[in-house]
């Protein structure tokens, strides 16, 4: 950090020839010798017009550019719209950096000022940003403080994804999807002030589907850039036009290709069509789909009052903190079940989305090519009020 630096004389020796020149060296030493005032930032309440206009703000955003996100709006609590708005257009925000900036330089910026904004925000001292107004003013009215450190592991997950894109291997894309999708929902609860180990487990593996899928989606998009973005409802750039020339990327992790006998070049040359890649697609999205089965297994043991299975992976991560409940097991069984009933709405609209469109690629027989695979679904928010209505994702 700069250190301030303060050149301070002594004004009298200027000038003193005349009475004038008395009064300004008088002047200039009030100033050298006076102390900065702290400068009280006036919180921002939610009813409050900035407010009102950054919801505004962040919900068109939200209805624009994930469809999905907002449809299943509809099923949380409404008295953390402003909260679920706000966390979904700041996803949105960072991840069309790659698509808004000419080169990983300019995106380290853009990411670098997300940081920086989460900060103030978090400092009470929100920049005239829409995203950050309304977090601050959710805070500032329920008192509910989100995890600054899951703010900011979404950021970092995307930077390094823009700097070193594509996965050595299927784990690694686990852990970007953790660290990415999984904090969306980690943050989402923490909204309506849920601090549970067991809706957090269930979370992190339906977000590690979520991210999974996205990163499938994403294949046709990385590997053929200049094709129109048409995908998950979304305009070419998430809406905006791109600014660069897109170096070609294949985002499947390299394990999986080449126990396939993928090649890149091939892909490049025969979409689709190249060998081996639907083997790969098939070997990806499984992953994406034991992780939902693994979800549905754990909301199974706890509504019928069985210990779960297995203990959450990232119990001991910053920011998962849930007192002396150290373990699943550990948790009270009439507890862990409320928890999920108050979770409910958040986790299971990105698992139905997902478990959809996994659907929609077996049925192409995981061509990921397929144009069909673009096209918004239409059922989301048929099934996802008929699931909701089961209790069930």
């Amino acid at each position: 950090m700069a250190t301030s630096r303060y050149l301070i004389g002594n004004a009298s020796s200027f000038c003193t020839k005349t009475p004038k020149c008395s009064r300004i060296a008088s002047r200039h030493l009030s100033r050298a010798f006076s102390t900065t005032p702290n400068v009280q930032v006036a919180p921002v309440s939610l009813a409050s017009q900035d407010a009102q206009a950054s919801l505004t703000y962040c919900t068109n955003l939200v209805r624009n550019f994930d469809g999905p996100a907002y449809s299943l709006s509809h099923f949380i609590q409404p008295h953390i719209i402003p909260a679920y708005m706000a966390i979904r257009a700041f996803n949105i925000e960072i991840s069309r950096i790659p698509d808004i900036v000419s080169n990983t330089t300019i995106g380290q910026m853009r990411h670098q000022f997300w940081k920086d904004t989460i900060n103030k925000t978090f400092n009470a001292n929100p920049p005239e940003e829409p995203v950050a107004t309304l977090l601050s003013a959710y805070m500032q009215d329920t008192g509910i403080r989100l995890n600054k450190t899951w703010l900011t592991k979404i950021v970092s997950a995307r930077e390094q994804a823009l700097l070193r894109p594509g996965f050595t291997n299927i784990s690694e894309l686990e852990s970007y999807a953790e660290s990415t999708y999984s904090m969306l929902l980690y943050l989402t609860l923490s909204a309506i002030s849920l601090n549970s180990l067991t809706a957090d487990h269930v979370a992190s593996h339906v977000g590690k589907a979520a991210g999974i899928a996205a990163v499938l989606r994403g294949v046709p998009l990385l590997a053929f850039p200049g094709a129109p973005n048409s995908h998950s409802n979304n305009p070419a750039g998430m809406g905006l036009p791109m600014t660069r020339d897109r170096q070609r990327v294949v985002n499947l992790p390299l394990d999986v290709m080449s126990q396939c006998g993928v090649r890149e070049e091939d892909i490049y040359r025969n979409g689709g069509n190249a060998e081996g890649l639907r083997d790969a697609v098939f070997a990806v999205a499984t992953r994406a789909s034991d992780h939902l089965i693994t979800a549905r297994s754990l909301v199974k043991e706890v509504n019928s009052y069985q210990e779960p299975s297995h203990e959450f992976e990232h119990l001991y991560d910053e920011g998962h903190e849930y007192g002396s409940q150290n373990t699943d097991t550990q948790q009270p069984q009439e507890v862990r079940k409320r928890d999920l009933q108050q979770a409910y709405g958040v986790i299971m609209g990105p698992a139905i989305s997902t478990q959809l469109w996994l659907d929609r690629l077996q049925k192409v027989d995981f061509d990921i090519f397929h144009n069909s695979l673009r096209i918004q679904e239409w059922k989301l928010p048929i099934v996802a009020w008929w699931r909701n209505r089961q209790n069930t994702f």
